[in-house]
């Protein structure tokens, strides 16, 4: 699991790049043609991971309540996030997975539930959810790299 918690954390420091490159109004702009944000798609990007590796292990997830419904599956953002939100949702990008990894060595992960993933494929294991969560962050990498061209 080495190998897939490095490329998480690849995937991770490139979101950190774009909080860092881009001002505060380019993160939040919706451009014409799309329903999100820059900042939207990474705060998915942490809250799907929570809720793919934490909530379905039954454990606490490590982001608030308020912020999984925020930006949840089905989501749209709501307001502009401030320059304080922002820089909380950057230090979530690195903490979570470090925790998550740290978390794992230690076997913390001992339930599962089971999970149909809207491509219809089924997760069975923390395994399987760490392994399908890179899948979810590099579409949304995509989606961030097309948002970006439209600023």
């Amino acid at each position: 699991m080495d190998w897939t918690f490095g490329i998480t954390l690849k995937n991770r420091e490139l979101l950190v790049r774009f909080v860092d490159e881009y001002t505060l109004a380019e993160l939040n702009k919706i451009p014409e043609g799309f329903t999100n944000n820059i900042i939207w798609n990474i705060t998915h990007t942490i809250v799907t991971q929570q809720r793919l590796v934490y909530h379905l292990s039954g454990l606490s997830m490590l982001v608030s309540d308020d912020m999984v419904a925020k930006f949840r599956n089905g989501t749209q953002p709501e307001n502009n996030l401030s320059q304080q939100e922002v820089d909380v949702i950057k230090d979530l990008l690195i903490s979570t997975i470090e925790k998550t990894k740290e978390d794992y060595t230690k076997g913390v992960f001992k339930t599962y539930y089971e999970y149909t993933v809207g491509m219809k494929s089924t997760l069975h294991n923390v395994e399987e959810a760490i392994e399908f969560n890179n899948f979810h962050e590099g579409m949304h990498l995509g989606y961030i790299l097309a948002l970006r061209k439209s600023l």
